[in-house]
């Protein structure tokens, strides 16, 4: 048993994670929120209130946490700020173990809405620079496959949203000449790692790749016309246009993330779309596999079982 500190807790997938640990029954888990409500019914759940930007109370409230868990929403946070000071404070306070707002692809060049999770892995490097102070692990799931049900959902806490794969309205947009890698993994695989990973009694790895499924572009579309009965329409963008910020497509993303304000929904969408594709041409989303060699037990959701599951008899 360890006390954990879950920072961001109110967030989707923080609260995948949180479900994960509670039902482990190991743990006493804290959850740190700007604006956390009054007590917590769940047993070994206490909430708590903090404010980011004063370090001493972060270091207070870490008081004998062993493990921090950061769900940090990244746009709400463009300076970074309120990560480093939650470092700073998890190292004052002792504590062994930190995962930063991570969640997604191994590399995040290309995408403009994630550059703080660079700042953070450098920032991490640096406090250890001179000898490790502060054992951290980057968790890389890649895309949630929960997001190819779009738009049905299939996880508890995580909304759909959709991507260049629409298996509902049988199209998608890939890159024009790159037949590249991506991983998708369930959010409930990610939060059951998750919680196996804080039971892992060696050290975490820095790079925590999870890799559920890894699959190509056209394998995902043959996938696609597998369980949807018949071939996807497809709009292939070229390279060129990506990198001059220009997407010529018949449709484009139409779902944005809670986080997202709605005046600034279209122009953020397709910043999305453009990066994702770009970044993937690239090898972002072929994350590697660290936390499958840890849990090698664990059975992951396969992708082809879960979408013929989710598409059986959808219109």
């Amino acid at each position: 048993m360890v006390k954990i500190a879950v920072a961001g807790g109110s967030g989707q997938v923080a609260q995948e994670v949180i479900d994960a640990l509670v039902a482990a029954k190991k743990h006493e888990i804290t959850i740190l929120s700007r604006n956390a409500s009054a007590g917590n019914s769940t047993p070994g759940v206490t909430s708590r209130a903090v404010n980011y930007d004063d370090k001493s109370e972060l270091v207070e409230a870490l008081q004998g946490i062993h493990t921090v868990l950061s769900f940090i929403q990244l746009l709400s946070d463009p300076e970074n700020k309120s990560q480093k000071n939650l470092i700073d404070a998890a190292i004052i306070a002792g504590v062994k173990r930190f995962a930063p707002s991570e969640w997604g692809s191994a590399e995040t060049k290309d995408m403009p809405w994630w550059v703080g999770k660079g700042k953070i892995r450098e920032y991490l490097k640096k406090v250890n620079q001179n000898g490790k102070v502060l054992e951290y692990c980057l968790f890389q799931p890649g895309l949630f496959l929960d997001y190819l049900a779009f738009p049905y959902r299939t996880a508890k806490h995580v909304a759909p949203l959709n991507t260049m794969f629409d298996y509902q309205n049988r199209r998608a947009i890939v890159v024009d000449g790159h037949d590249f890698i991506m991983t998708f993994t369930t959010a409930q695989d990610i939060a059951a790692v998750v919680a196996g990973a804080v039971d892992y009694d060696g050290e975490w790895p820095v790079i925590g790749g999870i890799r559920g499924n890894r699959v190509t572009v056209s394998q995902i579309l043959k996938i696609g016309e597998k369980v949807r009965g018949r071939p996807f329409a497809i709009d292939a963008v070229k390279l060129e246009d990506l990198e001059a910020g220009n997407l010529k497509t018949s449709w484009t993303l139409e779902t944005r993330h809670s986080s997202v304000a709605e005046d600034q929904a279209a122009i953020f969408l397709k910043s999305v779309l453009i990066g994702t594709l770009l970044s993937g041409a690239k090898g972002a989303w072929a994350v590697s596999d660290e936390l499958n060699r840890i849990l090698p037990d664990y059975k992951f959701t396969q992708i082809e079982d879960f979408l013929a599951k989710v598409w059986e008899e959808k219109p």
